[in-house]
């Protein structure tokens, strides 16, 4: 399986994170840079096709820019409707992230 987590500038700055599960994508929009130590908020996105794990360029719909900031192969450890914990090999992101849902939405956590 694969990751990739691009960033994005519509309709303001934030990253989406893209794991591949089977034919599609599931995703979610980190809202502060993938490198910032601590929890970083999400929200949950539609599932993205598996196209966008090798795509960089222009979204259609006048939906902005997309650019890679890392990409990389990922191993699925644990997946749940409220908590998602995957291994990743990337160049900036390795190591294990949780993505879990609390009372205030979803939260991103490299361990």
């Amino acid at each position: 399986m694969r990751f990739a987590i691009l960033t994005h500038d519509h309709p303001f700055l934030h990253w989406d994170l893209l794991l591949e599960c089977g034919e599609i994508c599931r995703s979610w929009r980190l809202l502060t840079p993938p490198d910032t130590s601590g929890p970083i908020p999400a929200e949950t996105l539609p599932d993205h096709r598996v196209f966008y794990l090798e795509y960089e360029g222009p979204v259609t719909g006048n939906r902005g820019t997309v650019t890679r900031w890392d990409a990389g192969s990922c191993v699925w450890v644990t997946a749940c409707e409220d908590r998602v914990r995957v291994l990743c090999f990337g160049a900036k992101w390795q190591g294990a992230v949780t993505l879990r849902c609390t009372p205030n939405g979803w939260i991103a956590q490299r361990d």
